[in-house]
């Protein structure tokens, strides 16, 4: 039997047998396909939209397809056209012709798509451009991969064939500059693509909704960004060869500013993986509905704040820990025979810690036990995350002033590290999800702003110490990580103040005035 298909405006497939009998049951087949939206991206293309919409394929294989048109707001021709187009009933397939009201630019016009795409639950979005330069007769080939399934985006690479830019009319610097940047982006990122900056891709909706494009730059260079975040969500991206064609179409790119916005880009999320930078939209794990503050592994095999404190307590101490602490940090603790009185301001943990302490609120009641039950209090990343130090510090004098054979160990982070002095050079200042400028922090200190507010609250200092970056944690247990250790260890030795990563402090408290008052009246 033969199969006639018609596809019309309305998005259904009927399906008429040769013999003229009509099977209502089959009358939509786009139950049985994957649902496809191809987006043109369009700005100024009054010359080129007509032709580009006749190109476009009938008919996709196991493709139930609609067109978006999205015009950025030209003052053209370019609506109209495709809006005369579209109600003419010409062409077999539905399309909508929409027009932002206000230049969104590049980035921010497929920004809208995309979301257009997630809204309608579309599967797949097949990225146009309205300029033509990339050939629509290539979407059945192009989607093949998504339709089974291998991957989660595919680009249309015009640097696999070698030399077929050249061929296809592309400039010799923006061939040039293209094979430059795309070696550059791979060697940053780990990866091996042909081609980073191609405009002809297919993307997985269900891909789309794992990143958050919405927070992507608005201009040229939101391709890169979007291929760095599937890179960091580790989703599949394959390749498949276009050929190139340069007609008559007017390139709006400023060539110079593009590199350098590649370049910024692309070792900002590389900065990212180390808490140097923080851009929200490489976050790819953040959820709305996670906490901000997240737990910390214990730094106990390298100069470290863990490694400070672990060293600073004697053995069999009565250690009372304010602020939660790695579970492994706790261990290593009891294995100093230490008898541990910790506290948890979030509940984290909390079946390893006494009940007595459990989920304080340390701006008003710091501990609920009297301090002078410990030989030692550890206080170690809070004082940051306090919207009152001076309040907090006021309350532990208070309840140890009696009692000035208690040690007390601080750390914190150094807000003047040179990688922040370097950044406000540059005009950054730029909170992350760990680091001195972790999201959580309310409060930043220097050295001599930390030794300020202990002394001016009553207390002595009897150690200071720099911190270094734990490159460990960062790069891993290896030669390198142990070789810029013992070089931020020296750094530390010339100035702790600029090379500090951390603040370390060993203080105890002094006698208050009344105490020294009565104890004068009773001498």
């Amino acid at each position: 039997m033969n199969l006639k298909t018609t596809v019309g405006t309305t998005g259904y497939t009927e399906i008429e047998f040769a013999l003229g009998v009509n099977f209502s049951y089959f009358e939509s087949l786009k139950d049985f396909m994957k649902r496809a939206l191809i987006f043109i991206v369009a700005y100024k293309a009054e010359s080129t939209i007509e032709t580009l919409l006749r190109r476009i394929p009938k008919e996709i294989p196991e493709v139930a397809f609609e067109v978006l048109i999205i015009d950025d707001a030209s003052e053209d021709r370019t609506f109209e056209l495709g809006k005369k187009i579209s109600e003419s009933g010409e062409l077999p397939f539905p399309i909508t012709v929409l027009k932002n009201p206000k230049n969104q630019r590049y980035g921010g016009n497929q920004k809208i798509g995309y979301l257009y795409a997630i809204e309608n639950q579309f599967e797949i979005v097949v990225l146009l451009h309205g300029d033509g330069q990339y050939s629509p007769e290539l979407i059945p080939l192009l989607i093949k991969p998504l339709l089974e399934g291998r991957a989660d985006a595919v680009f249309g690479s015009r640097m696999l064939t070698p030399f077929g830019a050249l061929k296809g009319g592309m400039p010799l610097y923006k061939y040039l500059g293209n094979k430059v940047l795309t070696r550059f982006e791979n060697w940053i990122l780990g990866t091996d693509l042909s081609e980073f900056h191609s405009g002809y891709r297919f993307y997985s909706v269900a891909a789309l909704k794992q990143i958050p494009f919405q927070y992507n730059t608005n201009d040229f260079h939101f391709d890169t960004e979007i291929i760095i975040q599937l890179v960091l969500a580790k989703l599949r991206i394959c390749e498949i060869a276009i050929p190139t064609f340069y007609g008559e179409e007017i390139c709006r790119v400023n060539g110079i500013k593009y590199a350098f916005d590649i370049i910024g880009t692309t070792v900002l999320a590389w900065l990212q993986r180390y808490q140097i930078f923080y851009r929200r939209n490489y976050d790819i794990e953040w959820r709305s509905n996670e906490p901000l503050n997240v737990d910390y592994a214990a730094k106990l095999h390298y100069a470290s704040s863990h490694s400070y404190a672990l060293e600073a307590v004697p053995v069999g101490s009565r250690v009372i820990q304010i602020g939660r602490g790695p579970a492994a940090f706790q261990e290593a603790l009891r294995a100093k025979g230490c008898r541990l009185l910790g506290g948890d301001r979030d509940g984290v943990r909390a079946a390893s810690l006494p009940q007595q302490i459990r989920g304080n609120d340390f701006e008003e009641n710091p501990i609920p036990e009297p301090l002078e039950q410990g030989d030692v209090v550890l206080i170690l990343d809070v004082i940051e995350h306090l919207n009152s130090p001076e309040n907090f510090l006021k309350i532990i004098y208070e309840t140890t002033e009696a009692n000035q054979s208690i040690k007390f160990v601080l750390t914190t982070g150094n807000v003047a590290f040179i990688l922040v002095r370097l950044m406000l050079l540059m005009g950054q200042f730029n909170y992350g999800k760990r680091g001195i400028l972790d999201m959580t922090h309310t409060r930043l200190f220097t050295f001599s702003s930390i030794r300020r507010l202990l002394e001016q609250y009553g207390y002595e200092i009897t150690q200071e110490r720099g911190i270094p970056v734990p490159f460990p944690a960062a790069l891993g247990q290896n030669r390198l990580s142990r070789i810029l250790l013992k070089l931020n260890q020296w750094a530390i030795g010339v100035s702790k103040g600029i090379f500090s990563y951390q603040i370390y402090v060993e203080f105890k408290a002094t006698p208050s005035l009344n105490f020294l008052l009565k104890s004068t009246i009773k001498r």
